[in-house]
């Protein structure tokens, strides 16, 4: 079989292309199919290691870029060339790394073409390589699993997603590098979406100074001739045109505002995936707008769990006419089986009851009077956040965003004229953790 890499080194993308057609049309259908697997010729240049005497290689990039299978096939690589290493795998928990590293689309045994993929050992979370190159599983979550064990390489994956209590991830990262002493040329690559962490910001900070970290950076719109429509569309309806879809879409490293009560890293630190316990409190929360055609309805679901911990469940803002608003409530309390509706009764407070009650005579409402501004009552409520008291279970990007342009001293450095979202959060927390009901108690059914 001809080689196309050799040829086509010194030619013009033009002839490149033409050679590369018409070499694909002598192939046979065998030939055809492992191309599939010749990553050299269907990668990106962007993700292919960067030349350099580098130490880490970062691929810090939005959803959908390709990070997972580039971070594998440079294991891959590293495993065919070199018998003799010994690779860490690290990710924010074994499970994870199994799920997506080794068995998942484009882990380590998916890019393998058939009969050739590497022994995988379950039990012993241990991948064994024919050249005689192995690799390790470690979860993110115990940092001192990492003490002791020596690696030539290593492949972390999303370290932004890496546990941030008890500093765990910035733990795990020194244990590995502590680690990583064997070989001539120990290295380290790194697949992640930016996330304002201390970890994501330390790496960046070395790359900036000059320092053996090499960073690639791209977008989702990068890959976007080998992602489902489907896919491209619920990204863009999750996070639209907020801050966030720099932040998972292009692949930006997102800033914090001076000042801000809320930072990303401090947001970051407290997401939750995975089951979280059942409520034994749910409200809605609502901030309604100040004119009918002006600002959103801020609604927002938040439960409290039998742990103490407030839990911010799902973001129902909108905007649009009071009934309308009013019935997004109404099937918002429905649907979570909420025991309270909080809204502010500052504009309008009949008016805010009556819609409401119009769209659920059952709806169990109270009103509550702001004495103080938006931003002077979220302070107490960001301390929470600061304490390890409120998760977030998912992501919400609208509603994060106004958070971050929340500032100390009273003001909001937007997005948009006013934080609704956050306000309608900070009557929810206020509600679930700092009312006289500090005790969670079950509900009579």
């Amino acid at each position: 079989m001809i080689n196309p890499f050799a040829w086509t080194k010194n030619h013009q993308p033009a002839q490149q292309a033409r050679f590369e057609s018409a070499l694909f049309h002598k192939l046979s259908q065998g030939e055809k199919n492992d191309l599939d697997y010749l990553w050299d010729f269907t990668a990106r240049p962007e993700q292919l290691p960067p030349e350099g005497d580098w130490r880490i290689w970062m691929i810090m990039a939005g959803r959908g870029f390709g990070k997972t299978r580039s971070g594998a096939e440079w294991v891959r690589m590293i495993a065919d060339e070199n018998p003799g290493a010994r690779i860490a795998l690290v990710s924010s928990s074994l499970a994870e790394a199994r799920a997506v590293m080794v068995e998942g689309e484009s882990g380590l045994l998916a890019i393998c073409r058939p009969g050739h993929q590497p022994i995988y050992e379950p039990s012993l979370h241990r991948i064994r390589f024919a050249s005689g190159a192995q690799a390790q599983l470690f979860s993110a979550a115990e940092p001192e699993s990492l003490r002791g064990p020596q690696h030539s390489h290593a492949w972390c994956d999303e370290i932004g997603k890496w546990p941030l209590a008890h500093e765990r991830a910035t733990r795990c990262w020194d244990n590995l590098l502590l680690g990583l002493r064997l070989g001539k040329d120990p290295r380290i690559a790194v697949t992640t979406t930016p996330r304002a962490v201390p970890l994501v910001q330390r790496l960046v900070a070395q790359a900036q100074a000059g320092g053996e970290v090499a960073i690639t950076r791209g977008s989702t719109i990068d890959n976007i001739g080998k992602l489902p429509a489907r896919f491209i569309e619920a990204i863009e309806s999750e996070f639209g045109d907020t801050q966030l879809a720099r932040q998972e879409i292009d692949g930006e490293l997102l800033e914090d505002i001076e000042g801000a009560l809320w930072t990303r890293s401090l947001i970051e630190e407290a997401r939750e995936h995975g089951t979280v316990p059942e409520h034994v409190r749910v409200v809605v929360a609502v901030d309604p707008p100040a004119s009918a055609g002006g600002d959103e309805c801020g609604i927002i679901v938040a439960g409290l769990g039998p742990d103490g911990i407030a839990r911010v469940i799902a973001d129902c803002s909108m905007s649009g006419a009071p009934a309308e608003w009013a019935k997004r409530v109404a099937d918002a309390a429905r649907e979570w089986d909420a025991d309270r509706v909080v809204a502010e009764a500052n504009q309008g407070g009949a008016m805010v009851e009556s819609v409401l009650r119009a769209a659920d005579q059952a709806l169990p409402v109270k009103l509550v009077h702001a004495s103080r501004g938006k931003v002077a009552r979220a302070e107490p409520v960001a301390a929470l956040y600061a304490a390890g008291r409120v998760h977030h279970v998912g992501m919400f990007a609208r509603l994060e965003d106004q958070l971050c342009g929340m500032l100390v001293g009273g003001t909001y450095a937007g997005p948009g004229r006013s934080p609704d979202r956050a306000d309608a959060l900070v009557w929810a927390m206020t509600e679930l953790l700092m009312g006289r009901r500090l005790v969670p108690s079950v509900r009579n059914v």
